[in-house]
């Protein structure tokens, strides 16, 4: 029975070590079950966040291939500029005129936040726009223009607001460098960018042709030439007090121009409607009665039909001479015996009256309508004058060979002074570069033409000529003044002095004026070496010593290269 016993105890004994080893290898595997359950559930989440990752790609792709989608680059990316307008340039490539991009600042009150604080700013930064104004706008809520056509500047400090509600409009606006230089020729353009003016008006079509919009349109204007010229006229009207002026410089053999000022003039950036009177273009559209300026006119024509040589003496000239109801009279006495050129020397009217008359009224008739006299002149602006109408009445033909009686435009009487200086043939003025050139008819003989060079030089050099303060040494000026009365104002004189230079081969003519000139008391003249005080108010007083102190400045530019001027100028370096 022990034996039994210890067998029952032993095999219980076994028993308990198989099961206890049993459940450890058991309790094992059931630890490495859970690290594996727990990795399967770690892949599984990383599996499920990255396929959530490509849905949610996949739907932002197919989103933006089915809608328009803006990106900032995108938008604020430079872009092509297309211009409207073509640019305008002077005759060595400089730019007068050109399209920018330009804002119109507007306001949406729906996202302005605080209202008062935008007007408080808006008063403090722009003072003189009109508050209330802007104040009943944005209680209406409606979207409105602040401000059309901002500078930089201002766009800058409205930028500066933070304010959502400011809205800038793009557009293009036409910008002109010079400002008021070339205001009276190159004229505005519209908010629409259509010409309405000037240049800008007349080749308007051309100006917004899209296949030569990469190529400017050139002019025959020369920048510093017509800065030069606009100063030196600028300072005349405040040395002679006058009310205002005109200069044209042209070459006379293609008729192109290389400045063009009337005076005043104004800013063509502001876009003003400009209405008053005394900013006409005085060059092209003002007509005016330009007085002895004429005379040379009579005396071409009389050499011309061989009635009369330079050298031809006119007997027995008197003081005055009554022509129907009217007394005609020179201004100063001259002597009764005057040869042809002393007559246009000296400026006399009853010399000139004499030689009208026998040249008679027909051939005078002929020589005003071949000179297009009495018409509008022909230019690229449409801002040109028609002179006024007359008859050849009594009388007719003696005032109009000294000038007085008859109107025309600068434009016109500089052209005609170009063909009596050219060889004879008129030739159409331009502004438009490698357009000039376009000959029209003959006026006179080459021949004359020689002799009327000649005797406008002595206008200049002789004792008793007009013009004697036009003398510019080194670039043989010549030419002929004419003093009138301002057509409609008596009490008003017109001052004008038309010049040839250099004589010898005259390439140039200038024509200054002025309106209603002062005596200048203050002023020293240097007069033939002599200084003296200005005491009279006629063209070689004011006109002729504006003109040569015009020639002065732009002779150089020009490159005038006279034979005198030369060899003057290596004799003095020589020495």
């Amino acid at each position: 029975m022990r034996k039994t016993r210890k067998k029952s105890k032993n095999l219980n004994s076994n028993q308990s070590s198989f099961y206890f080893n049993d459940y450890l290898e058991t309790n094992k595997k059931s630890r490495l079950s859970k690290k594996n359950n727990l990795m399967q559930d770690r892949i599984y989440l990383l599996f499920f966040l990255f396929f959530s990752l490509i849905l949610i790609f996949g739907i932002r792709i197919i989103h933006v291939s089915l809608n328009k989608y803006e990106n900032f680059y995108q938008d604020n990316k430079p872009k092509k500029f297309t211009l409207l307008r073509r640019d305008i340039v002077d005759r060595n490539g400089e730019l007068i005129s050109r399209n920018i991009k330009s804002f119109h600042a507007a306001v949406n009150p729906r996202y302005v936040k605080n209202k008062e604080n935008f007007l408080l700013n808006l008063r403090l930064i722009f003072p003189n726009l009109a508050i209330k104004n802007i104040e009943k706008k944005l209680k209406s809520n409606k979207y409105f223009y602040l401000k059309k056509r901002i500078s930089q500047i201002e766009k800058e400090k409205l930028w500066s607001l933070g304010e959502k509600g400011v809205i800038f409009e793009p557009f293009q606006s036409r910008i002109y460098t010079h400002s008021n230089l070339f205001s009276h020729i190159i004229g505005q353009v519209d908010y629409d960018n259509f010409g309405v003016s000037g240049v800008e008006k007349y080749f308007d079509k051309e100006l917004k042709n899209k296949a030569l919009i990469d190529l400017p349109l050139s002019l025959t204007l020369e920048t510093n030439i017509q800065h030069l010229i606009n100063n030196e006229l600028s300072n005349a009207l405040s040395t002679f007090e006058a009310s205002g002026g005109g200069s044209v410089l042209m070459n006379i053999d293609n008729g192109e121009i290389l400045s063009l000022v009337s005076l005043p003039n104004f800013d063509i950036n502001e876009r003003a409607d400009v209405k008053d009177n005394k900013y006409i273009n005085k060059i092209t559209k003002g007509v005016y009665e330009l007085g002895s300026i004429f005379k040379t006119f009579t005396i071409a024509l009389a050499i011309d039909n061989n009635l009369v040589k330079p050298e031809t003496i006119i007997e027995n000239i008197p003081r005055s001479i009554k022509c129907s109801k009217h007394e005609i009279a020179d201004i100063k006495e001259f002597p009764k015996n005057l040869s042809v050129e002393d007559i246009l020397i000296r400026s006399s009217n009853i010399g000139t009256l004499l030689i009208a008359r026998q040249i008679g009224e027909e051939k005078f008739k002929k020589f005003i309508h071949d000179a297009n006299l009495l018409n509008s002149p022909k230019i690229q602006i449409e801002e040109v004058g028609k002179p006024i109408n007359f008859n050849w009445n009594k009388c007719k033909l003696e005032t109009v060979s000294f000038g007085h009686g008859i109107t025309t435009t600068p434009l016109q009487a500089l052209s005609v002074y170009a063909a009596l200086s050219n060889g004879g043939t008129i030739v159409e003025p331009s502004l438009i570069k490698n357009l000039g050139g376009k000959k029209t008819k003959r006026l006179i003989s080459e021949k004359t033409s020689k002799k009327i060079n000649n005797i406008l030089r002595k206008v200049v050099t002789e004792k008793y000529g007009t013009a004697s303060l036009a003398d510019i040494y080194g670039f043989n000026v010549a030419g002929k003044t004419g003093t009138s009365q301002n057509y409609g104002n008596e009490n008003e004189n017109l001052n004008t002095f038309i010049s040839i230079f250099p004589f010898e081969k005259p390439k140039y003519a200038l024509l200054v004026m002025l309106e209603n000139p002062q005596v200048a008391k203050n002023l020293i003249y240097d007069y033939r070496g002599i200084k003296i005080k200005g005491t009279r108010n006629e063209a070689g007083w004011n006109s002729a010593y504006v003109a040569g102190k015009i020639i002065k400045k732009i002779g150089p530019i020009l490159a005038i290269k006279s034979e005198d001027f030369t060899n003057t100028y290596v004799a003095e370096k020589s020495n």
